[in-house]
């Protein structure tokens, strides 16, 4: 067997492409009902170099391709989730604290159980780094102990049981009744006005909180043109209106205003057309809705938006990104105008945006040079976690002066699946080579035990705290479990059960940062005890 795994060894990029297509075939296996998905790259790639080490084969993807892979996909997941992080995280400081604390906690654990299983503070270090998966933690426990090897047997025991236990706990979550709720439909309904007191369309949607909008308004009677209301539009009496918004919220809206009408004045496009534009003009990407003015432009409007397979209620704050599909409500002289303004190419829904890609990995490799002084030392933020705050930034802002930074959602998910996997590849390749010698040492089963123990502590911990203190869904509860993990082989499992939910990719970004943190300084304290 040695001459296929000395091939391997003599060509990286053939390897990475064998261990990717492995990987692909065995994510598609359901065990017990439960597919890995592209989480299956990291298994197979153990496997494979494991079995390579032992016919005396050293398999290795190149550091780089590894960590280029690893800073593709935290960029991404931070462009696609920085829309809606930074709303969360004004309401998700909570769980931050909860996550330090915890894994504070852990640690004190580390070391009883250590001691309980004779093992020295360095190894229990290296221990509780693998155990929650995160290399940056080990790096700081080795700078800091007395036996930098030490941590590494710790780490290199642990790992994979850090990721196997983690990810039974993230698909327990999701098997939970109701976790993959359907997401609320997104519908319209034509009200006649009952009410007497004026209201104006901004108001109605105020009222709502923004997640619902008027799309059509015709005064009066049925005879009058159906018009695009302004924000500013005094919605009276007897008054035909198109609301749009969540389906489950529409009945409400219809009560509050009258009664559903009889009149359909959407399907009536005499007056007005409607119909779905692609945004791929680069010069109107990472603007709001409001910026567009299409209404003093065109006497149009955009009611909703479609991302990825999603649809959501449009609102003037709303930031665009290339590739959005814009339901637009115009004139039917002047469609034809709207769509020239807005692109309406299907390029945007792949364009990959190289500039704004370039800058954004450049700015997060830079964060992840920056030190952060601890007692004994310190440590630099990794690139991981910076190239994943850059993206959330990024995917915020939408553009920097000319400098488009969002991407479409399309391109976002095929970047982070296709860096994930390659991460996961190099990630299995290294631990595959050493996981043999180190389970059959005179320390290996002990250190196993630990780390079992404290992924097993950490899994039951987070379900608890983030569900019944939180009162977090099943769904944010899986993703946080996979960012207080700092573990992509559990965020793509769960990207891949539910379908890219941007729920999942907000909850991870939400704590990952906090988490990477506390661990990093935690192992530094276990190994200077």
């Amino acid at each position: 067997m040695g001459t296929p795994f000395t091939l391997l060894a003599d060509s990286p990029l053939l390897l990475l492409a064998v261990l990717l297509a492995l990987g692909a075939a065995v994510g598609h296996v359901r065990v017990l009902g439960v597919r890995l998905g592209p989480s299956a790259v990291l298994f197979a790639a153990l496997a494979v170099s494991a079995w390579a080490a032992a016919t005396g084969v050293d398999l290795e993807v190149p550091e780089v391709i590894g960590t280029f892979g690893l800073v593709l996909f935290t960029y991404t997941v931070g462009v696609v989730a920085g829309t809606h992080f930074f709303a969360s995280l004004r309401r998700g400081w909570p769980t931050l604290l909860l996550v330090a604390v915890g894994l504070a906690v852990l640690g004190g654990i580390a070391v009883l159980g250590g001691r309980l299983l004779g093992l020295g503070l360095d190894t229990v270090a290296g221990a509780y780094a693998g155990a929650l998966t995160n290399t940056p933690a080990l790096a700081a426990a080795s700078a800091r102990a007395a036996d930098p090897a030490a941590p590494t047997v710790g780490y290199s025991i642990t790992y994979l049981g850090g990721v196997v236990v983690m990810l039974l706990a993230a698909a327990w979550a999701l098997r939970r009744p109701g976790a993959l709720p359907r997401r609320a439909e997104i519908g319209h309904v034509t009200v006649r006005v009952e009410v007497d007191e004026p209201l104006t369309v901004a108001a109605l949607a105020a009222e709502h909180h923004g997640r619902v909008g008027v799309s059509r308004l015709k005064h009066a009677h049925a005879v009058a043109p159906t018009v695009v209301p302004a924000g500013d539009e005094v919605i009276g009496r007897n008054d035909l209106v198109t609301v749009v918004g969540p389906r489950d919220l529409l009945d409400a809206v219809a009560s509050r205003l009258g009664h559903v009408s009889s009149h359909d004045i959407v399907a009536d496009r005499r007056d007005l057309d409607f119909r779905r534009v692609t945004l791929s003009s680069k010069p109107l990407v990472g603007h709001t809705v409001g910026e567009l003015d299409l209404g003093g432009r065109f006497g149009a409007t955009v009611s909703r938006v479609r991302r990825g397979d999603v649809d959501l209620v449009a609102h003037d704050t709303f930031v665009l990104a290339m590739g959005d599909r814009l339901r637009v409500i115009a004139p039917r002289a002047r469609m034809a105008e709207v769509g020239r303004y807005l692109g309406d190419s299907d390029r945007g829904l792949s364009d990959i945006n190289v500039g704004g890609l370039a800058l954004g990995l450049a700015v997060g490799l830079l964060l992840g040079l920056v030190h952060v002084p601890t007692p004994g030392g310190g440590f630099t933020v990794g690139s991981a976690a910076g190239t994943l705050l850059a993206g959330l930034v990024f995917g915020r802002l939408g553009r920097v002066g000319p400098v488009i930074t969002s991407m479409s959602h399309g391109a976002a998910q095929s970047l982070s699946a296709l860096g994930m996997v390659t991460f996961l590849a190099y990630a299995g390749v290294r631990a595959g080579r050493s996981i043999a010698d180190a389970l059959s040492s005179d320390v290996g089963w002990r250190v196993a035990v630990l780390g079992v123990l404290l992924t097993a502590s950490a899994a039951a911990g987070l379900l608890l705290a983030l569900r019944v203190l939180r009162k977090a869904s099943w769904l944010e509860v899986a993703g946080s479990v996979a960012g207080a993990q700092t573990q992509p082989a559990i965020l793509a499992y769960v990207e891949d059960r539910t379908g890219y939910d941007t729920r999942v990719g907000v909850a991870y970004a939400l704590v990952y940062p906090v988490a990477m943190i506390t661990k990093i300084v935690v192992a530094q304290v276990l190994a200077g005890l």
